[in-house]
C-alpha cells in the first residue's frame, strides 16, 4: 500500500541500492557532571557517567541507508588499532554492508567528545591526514568495482582525511558515468576540481563560499554563481544547505528550488549533511524526483539536529514526522524518545499516566468504548500502536487493513488520547518499560497476570468487551456481504 503524505508518495527505499565511499570515522561520546573546577589548572572536572560509540563520517551516511532498509555497502579504510576493531565491532552488530580494507600502522580517525549538561567541552581528535599509498587504494577500487551491479546511487563522503584524492574520485566518477549511475558528493574544502563531472553536490553555505564567494543575503548573484560553479566543475545539480534557511536547489537547466527549513530545535548538528546526502540518494534511486528527494532530506535533517550526537533516523521516525506535516493533532503522534520526555513533564505535575495498545486495525466501537473508559481511569492516556510491520507478524501478509499512519491519524484525533507511539516489536514491552505508566488497560480477552507489562506497573484494569465489535467480525461481515453481492 503506497503512504501519501502532502500529495507526495513516500519513497521504497528497499528498490534502492547505494554505495558510500569515504572517510569512516569512530564518534565517541564520554557524558558526565561537572561539579567543580580543577586544583591543577582552570578547566571543568567531568565525572564520566556514560560512554557511547557510533559511526561517524561514511559510516554515518550508510547507518542511515541501513535504517531506510535501502541497499547499502559502505567502502573505506581504518586502521589495525584498538579503535579499529571498535568500528567492525559496530559494523558487525548493526549489521552494515561493507567493505573495509584495514591498513597497518595506520590510525582508525577517532572524534571523541566530552559532554556535560548537553553541551560539549572538548573534542580529541586522532588521526593521520595522509593520501593512501597506492597498494590499498587498488583494493579499495578493486571493491568498488565489484559492488557496482545493480546500483542506483553512489555517495561520495569527503572529510578531507586524505582517502578522497583525486585518483579515487576520479575512478569513481568515470565509472559510474558510463553506467549512468548517479553520483552525490558531501564535499570538503575548496578543490572541487576532484568532484568533476559529479551528478549532484551538496555543500553548506561555507562550504560553497570557499569556491565561489557570495554575499549570503543575494539571492540572485547566488543563483548565477551556482551555475558558474556548475559549469565550471560540470556538475548537473547542487543541493545548497543554509541551515535554518532550508535548502536551495540548483539546477543547469531549470530555475533553483527554495525549501524552508523543518528545524523545531536545533540540538545538535553533528551529522546532519550525511543524513542530508544519505536520503537525496535513496530517495532519488527510489524512483523520486531531485525536487522530491530534497524535500525528503530536507525533513529528515530537521529530525537530527534535533538529536544529540550522529544518530540515525528510521523509516517509522521519517512516516511519524510526515504524518506530523499532514493532519490535525500530530502533536500527539510521537516518538519513543519524545514520549519519555513528554511523560516527564506530565508527571512534574502529577498526573496519573495510563497506557494501552493494540492494531485498532479498523477502528470500530469497541475501540472507542476501551479508549474512553481508559482515559477516565487516569490524566493522561498513551497508546501504543502496533507498526505495519508489527502487525505483519502478528497476524499475517494480508494485515493491516489500514496502514499505520492512517490509524495513527484516527487515534490521535479520537477525545481523551493524549499520545500516540508506534513500536515495531511484537508486544509493547519495551515502550512499557520505558514509559513507566501508573495502569494499563486492557480488553476483555486479558486477565492481568496475561497482560504484557503487568509486573512494572501499579494496576491493570480490564475493560468488558463489546460483543460482536472486532476487527476479526467486520472483516468477516464485509466478505459476507461481498459473496453475496457476487451470487
Amino acid at each position: 500500500m503506497d503512504y501519501i503524505f502532502n500529495n507526495m508518495k513516500y519513497p521504497d527505499f528497499t528498490s534502492s541500492k547505494v554505495i558510500v565511499i569515504g572517510d569512516i570515522i569512530l564518534d565517541q561520546y564520554f557524558c558526565g557532571d561537572v561539579h567543580r573546577i580543577s586544583p591543577e589548572a582552570p578547566v571543568p572536572v567531568v565525572m564520566i557517567n556514560e560512554k557511547t560509540t557510533s559511526l561517524g563520517g561514511a559510516g554515518n551516511v550508510a547507518i542511515n541507508l541501513k535504517g531506510l532498509e535501502c541497499g547499502h555497502v559502505l567502502i573505506g579504510v581504518i586502521g589495525n588499532d584498538i579503535n579499529g576493531i571498535i568500528l567492525s565491532d559496530i559494523l558487525t552488530k548493526k549489521k552494515i554492508q561493507n567493505r573495509i580494507t584495514i591498513i597497518q600502522h595506520y590510525p582508525t580517525i577517532t572524534k571523541t567528545r566530552v559532554i556535560s549538561q548537553g553541551q560539549q567541552i572538548v573534542r580529541l581528535d586522532e588521526e593521520e591526514i595522509s593520501m593512501v599509498n597506492d597498494m590499498y587504494r587498488g583494493k579499495l577500487l578493486i571493491h568498488f568495482d565489484e559492488c557496482l551491479q545493480d546500483t542506483t546511487g553512489v555517495i561520495i563522503s569527503d572529510y578531507g582525511k586524505g582517502l578522497i584524492d583525486p585518483d579515487v574520485t576520479k575512478h569513481v566518477i568515470t565509472q559510474c558515468n558510463s553506467k549512468e549511475i548517479p553520483v552525490f558528493v558531501d564535499p570538503k574544502g575548496d578543490e572541487w576540481e576532484r568532484y568533476n563531472g559529479a551528478f549532484c553536490i551538496t555543500p553548506n553555505t561555507a562550504e560553497f563560499n570557499l569556491v565561489e564567494p557570495f554575499v549570503e543575503d543575494d539571492v540572485i548573484p547566488l543563483y548565477e554563481k551556482s551555475k558558474i560553479v556548475m559549469d565550471r566543475y560540470n556538475i548537473e545539480n547542487i543541493l545548497l544547505t543554509r541551515g535554518s534557511e532550508g535548502m536551495i536547489l540548483f539546477n543547469k537547466h531549470q530555475p533553483p528550488i527554495y525549501i524552508k527549513s523543518e528545524a523545531k530545535e536545533v540540538y545538535d548538528v553533528s551529522g546532519a549533511g550525511d543524513t542530508v546526502i544519505a536520503f537525496m540518494a535513496s530517495a532519488f534511486g527510489s524512483g523520486m524526483s531531485m525536487e522530491k528527494s530534497a524535500e525528503i532530506a530536507n525533513i529528515a535533517a530537521g529530525i537530527v539536529i534535533g538529536k544529540q550526537g550522529t544518530k540515525p533516523i528510521e523509516q517509522l521516525e521519517l512516516k511519524q514526522t510526515l504524518l506530523n506535516n499532514s493532519i490535525k493533532n500530530t502533536k500527539k503522534i510521537i516518538n519513543k524518545e519524545q514520549g519519555i520526555e513528554k511523560i516527564k513533564e506530565w508527571r512534574d505535575v502529577g498526573n496519573t499516566i495510563v497506557f494501552t495498545n493494540g492494531c485498532f486495525d479498523i477502528i470500530h466501537v469497541g475501540h472507542i468504548k476501551l479508549i474512553h473508559e481508559a482515559a477516565n481511569t487516569g490524566d493522561k492516556l498513551i497508546i501504543g500502536l502496533n507498526s505495519d510491520h508489527s502487525i505483519k507478524k502478528l497476524k499475517g501478509e494480508n494485515r493491516p487493513i489500514v496502514n499505520e499512519n492512517e490509524r495513527a491519524a484516527i487515534l490521535s484525533n479520537i477525545e481523551g488520547v493524549d499520545m500516540v507511539v508506534l513500536f515495531n516489536e511484537e508486544t509493547p514491552i519495551e515502550l512499557i518499560t520505558s514509559f513507566q505508566p501508573d495502569v494499563i488497560v486492557k480488553g476483555g480477552d486479558y486477565v492481568p497476570k496475561t497482560v504484557v507489562g503487568n509486573e512494572i506497573v501499579k494496576s491493570v484494569i480490564i475493560i468488558p468487551l463489546l460483543d460482536g465489535s472486532s476487527t476479526t467480525d467486520v472483516i468477516k461481515t464485509i466478505k459476507e456481504r461481498e459473496r453475496v453481492n457476487n451470487e
